[in-house]
């Protein structure tokens, strides 16, 4: 007798997404971290205009990698058998990114709750949203 889950083609079908979601939100923020590094030490401008455009490519950083995530659950979600949102009848765009939002930032309302495979993506969503965020805040001490 076997104790271990049967594994379907969905799960590796979320698993292998998740991967290459999570790659390419952590390589976005490498690249956007290391070109405005660059540019702020090579930079002549006054120490408020340095801090509020530190900030705001870090908030538009983030908000992009949100919305990674958030389109990626909507594609995925276009197959039932990927799992679907509690707390919604008809998933939408704005929905998937809105939970990708309090995931990603770990707040989670828990107003919707996502069911089935997709777990995963927003499982990992979250410890890459940690991670990143934490990332941003190293860099802030200038």
């Amino acid at each position: 007798m076997s104790y271990l889950p049967e594994i379907d083609r969905f799960h590796i079908i979320m698993v292998a997404c998740s991967c290459v979601i999570v790659a390419l939100a952590v390589v976005l923020h490498y690249e956007v971290l290391s070109r405005l590094h660059r540019f702020l030490d090579d930079t002549t401008i006054g120490e408020r205009p340095r801090i509020l455009t530190l900030i705001f490519v870090l908030l538009f950083t983030h908000i992009a990698e949100i919305w990674l995530f958030g389109l990626s659950a909507f594609f995925l979600l276009q197959m039932p058998e990927q799992g679907g949102i509690n707390g919604l009848d008809t998933i939408t765009l704005f929905d998937t990114i809105y939970l990708s939002a309090t995931t990603y930032s770990t707040l989670g309302y828990g107003d919707l709750t996502p069911t089935g495979h997709i777990r995963f993506l927003y499982g990992t969503e979250s410890l890459t949203g940690l991670v990143l965020i934490t990332w941003s805040t190293t860099i802030t001490r200038i």
